[in-house]
């Protein structure tokens, strides 16, 4: 058990700290990724998510000047919260003084409370992101027992030039959400779409997610609804673009995520013809790139489908696992 060097503290984050954890946030995520991540709206609304503790679940290290020098979450909001998602980072200047082993040993501690609320014969395991070229965090994740287990890219596309007119499957026709105002069918078309995905978990309670869906759109002051594209085939969702205006605090990039396809309607050219849809519209407000993220070994060939209509790989990121409790694993993995 490292200790924490002598006038240094740890406890509990509260909504008072917000302004300084962003940057913390932003500055780490900057040098790992060289993209700004996070406003200040998008760290409230994340802590204010019903059912997220913030209290137990976001750890805070202090200097002995009182800055916020490191910090740890965990999120472990799925039903069934089998793979809790821990984040954590170090302000520059203060690695290498044990504050990463700090937080991580706290947020493995955490993580494994989760246990408790999953089934009996389930596998439990912790998830942590990051970058594989960033030395320092994979050095302390692998010294701290974690390994490797997916890796997957964030892609873009310039729009220097007017996309192809997409090539819809016959009877499909294009509503958004600003006039298909319908949540709870949304998140069941989201959830179908990706059942097929790498470490999908199927959620046993649709009214808490609804709940959590309606908070995150209705307290984003960015959230546009004409940008949540979906793929209509007579009353049914054939596939969705649910799209953000932004791209972390970067307004001259849209995200294009997530974008799915009912297993119904695959394999006919409809993922290809929703994405260049979703250039057409950023293109029409004036965005300079579009970008999405995927997993490397997407079991369902979207990186090909991401290439084929013009995107590159800008980043790449690694998912580290270190297991809480052996047991059946009831997410997807092939």
């Amino acid at each position: 058990m490292v200790e924490l060097e002598k006038g240094f503290t740890a406890r509990p984050a509260t909504l008072e700290d917000i302004e300084e954890l962003t940057d913390l946030v932003n500055e780490y995520w900057e040098v790992l990724t060289g993209i700004v991540k996070f406003s200040i709206d998008e760290m409230k609304n994340i802590f204010s998510t019903p059912g997220f503790d913030m209290e137990s679940s976001l750890q805070v290290v202090l200097s002995p000047q009182e800055e916020i020098v490191a910090c740890g979450l965990v999120l472990d909001l799925g039903n069934p919260p089998v793979h809790p998602n821990v984040y954590g980072c170090v302000r520059q200047g203060y690695e290498g003084r044990g504050l990463g082993t700090t937080i991580l040993n706290w947020a493995e501690k955490r993580a494994a409370q989760a246990v408790e609320r999953c089934p009996d014969q389930a596998r439990v395991s912790m998830y942590v992101q990051t970058a594989p070229s960033h030395q320092a965090t994979v050095h302390l994740l692998e010294k701290q027992g974690l390994t490797p287990v997916r890796y997957s890219w964030i892609m873009m596309k310039d729009l220097d030039g007017i996309p192809p007119k997409p090539n819809w499957p016959e009877g499909i026709r294009i509503q958004t959400f600003a006039d298909y105002n319908h949540l709870e069918t949304i998140i069941k078309a989201v959830d179908e779409a990706f059942q097929d995905h790498w470490g999908h978990v199927d959620h046993s309670d649709e009214a808490e997610r609804l709940t959590r869906f309606r908070h995150q759109i209705e307290n984003d002051p960015d959230f546009d609804p004409s940008l949540w594209i979906l793929a209509m085939d007579g009353d049914e969702i054939a596939g969705l673009s649910l799209c953000d205006p932004k791209m972390g605090t970067d307004r001259e990039t849209g995200m294009v995520e997530p974008l799915g396809v009912r297993r119904p309607w695959r394999r006919k050219g409809l993922g290809l013809a929703l994405l260049q849809y979703s250039f057409g519209e950023f293109l029409k407000r004036g965005y300079k790139r579009v970008a999405l993220s995927v997993d490397t070994q997407n079991l369902s060939g979207a990186t090909r489908l991401y290439e084929k209509a013009g995107m590159k790989v800008a980043r790449e990121f690694v998912v580290y696992e270190k297991e809480l409790r052996a047991g059946e694993e009831i997410s997807k993995q092939a």
